[in-house]
């Protein structure tokens, strides 16, 4: 398959998951010297190869349609993780819940909630609100201290990156899961998973918590 077939691909897959509301979301990859990244507006559900752009590493428009908005975000992902090759983004519902709230902590704004979330996503900051677009939300990616692969964005959604389109989107879904329990379970103490046990998983996985 081309980088054209696995976003369309990816599209189909956030959409078919229902996190990926309408023509919200974009999706983006890297491959050698350029990023292919959705187009502005479009539906990541009727994804078609002409709706892809490609971008030169610094953000420039290549060739293909007018690329989402929300470069400065894809960008700050891949300079903060030289080794993930796919970033998503969608305002999938219990993300953006749960970015309303007040995080779990200064870490991750979603607690350990299931192993799975701690395996496949890891270490979940939230980043303060700027409008939708605003590059300024690249610069508060890239200047957030310790590592990590997901955020959340304050009142917009989330944002994961894989070390391909598949990993991207896989993550992408359990942290909608993670969020979900999180809401599930707000209000009633729920029992998390130690801080060892997060952890060991943590490490066993590759992932940063």
């Amino acid at each position: 398959m081309t980088t054209h077939d696995d976003l369309v691909a990816a599209g189909a897959r956030l959409a078919a998951s229902g996190i990926s509301p309408g023509t919200s979301g974009n999706v983006s990859v890297r491959d050698g010297d350029h990023v292919y990244m959705t187009g502005t507006g479009t539906d990541l559900g009727a994804l078609r190869p002409s709706q892809i752009a490609r971008l030169d590493p610094d953000g420039r428009h290549v060739d293909g349609p007018t690329p989402s908005k929300e470069v400065a975000m894809h960008l700050a992902v891949y300079r903060r993780n030289p080794d993930l090759t796919a970033a998503v983004h969608v305002h999938s519902a219990n993300a953006t819940a749960v970015s309303c709230l007040a995080p779990w902590s200064e870490r991750s704004a979603i607690p350990p909630i299931t192993p799975y979330f701690v395996m496949r996503v890891g270490r979940t900051p939230l980043i303060p609100y700027r409008h939708p677009g605003d590059p300024a939300l690249g610069t508060l990616i890239e200047k957030l201290p310790g590592p990590f692969r997901a955020v959340l964005l304050a009142n917009h959604g989330q944002v994961v990156a894989g070390e391909d389109l598949g990993a991207a989107v896989a993550a992408a879904v359990e942290l909608e899961e993670a969020c979900r329990m999180t809401l599930l379970t707000l209000g009633h103490d729920p029992r998390l998973l130690s801080d060892t046990d997060a952890a060991e998983l943590a490490a066993r996985s590759g992932m940063p918590w």
